[in-house]
């Protein structure tokens, strides 16, 4: 089931704008990925905070959440259309064109093979396109979920699936966002005395990463860096959707700092590609005498009070 924008940020669907931001930036705070190592849970929280706010601190997208909820967030969402297709519903009686009221199938069921010598389908699309032409003759259409992993949701990837017997090649295009729908063609349920039948709806799921996280089209990496590296400068290699690059290192870099390579983010067709943010943190060395000592000769020299300046 699809979260509450407002319930995932803690206010009320009535807040204001200030209400709104304020609430975002204590939670972004709380359980940012700089503040919360290698805690899946606050990342998975991080990501559900973002998200929101970026629906519910923009006026027009807010607007069109209140007025059609969860789907007016998909990717090509048209609210004229879902409008048209609501006054539809008014007139014949409750029955709403383009939806599966009682289609939802297992996913065990639909993913059983892994594929095979299937035909290839890339008759799909997010979720919204294609108008509601015929669909009062059609089948019921399907959902089911599918969890990829971070990098295959960047980059794009192909699913197998056995539906109905027949093994079915899913491309789910580069740059799918947690919740992202792909439709396949004629795979759902055939209707009740012939027609055309319904289609698969796959709803995307995407497990984090470790060392990465989204923020729109633009990726944010978390890249550790040695002490040597930090305070001497260095050149070192950094992971992007596209193959790794050489970054510099400025001399006395700082855990935390931040450079951003412009056009490594996200790339979706038609769009501009996004941006890399990397952060670099500073790892100390595995404990040992020797590195003991080395801390407490280097603390012995840095007299300055490094929280001066952190105040509320």
């Amino acid at each position: 089931m699809a979260q509450d924008l407002y319930s995932v940020l803690g206010v009320p669907h009535g807040a204001d704008a200030d209400a709104i931001k304020k609430a975002y930036r204590r939670l972004a705070k709380e359980y940012h990925p700089d503040r919360n190592p290698n805690n899946a849970q606050a990342e998975a929280r991080f990501k559900d905070v973002n998200r929101a706010y970026d629906v519910l601190g923009d006026g027009k997208r807010r607007r069109l959440y209140d007025e059609f909820g969860e789907d007016s967030l998909r990717e090509t969402f048209d609210p004229d259309r879902a409008r048209q297709q609501r006054e539809w519903s008014k007139r014949h009686g409750g029955r709403y064109p383009n939806v599966n009221p009682n289609g939802t199938v297992n996913v065990e069921d639909l993913f059983g093979s892994g594929g095979g010598g299937g035909g290839f389908s890339d008759i799909f699309d997010f979720f919204g396109r294609g108008g509601a032409r015929g669909r009062s003759a059609k089948g019921q259409d399907l959902e089911a979920d599918v969890t990829i992993d971070f990098a295959s949701a960047v980059r794009g990837t192909i699913v197998s699936a056995e539906i109905n017997g027949t093994a079915v090649q899913v491309r789910i295009p580069p740059g799918a966002e947690e919740g992202s729908r792909v439709r396949v063609a004629k795979q759902g349920t055939r209707p009740v005395g012939g027609g055309e039948p319904g289609d698969l709806v796959l709803v995307v799921h995407v497990k984090s990463h470790p060392n990465f996280r989204r923020e729109g089209d633009d990726l944010h990496l978390n890249l550790p860096i040695t002490i040597a590296e930090a305070y001497h400068g260095a050149k070192v290699r950094a992971p992007t959707p596209g193959g790794a690059i050489s970054l510099k290192v400025p001399p006395h870099t700082q855990s935390g700092s931040t450079v951003r390579v412009r056009g490594k983010g996200v790339v979706r067709k038609g769009r501009e590609a996004g941006d890399l943010y990397v952060h670099f943190m500073v790892m100390l060395p595995l404990p040992s005498d020797d590195v003991s000592k080395l801390i407490d000769s280097i603390a012995k020299e840095q007299t300055d009070d490094v929280r001066a300046d952190v105040k509320l």
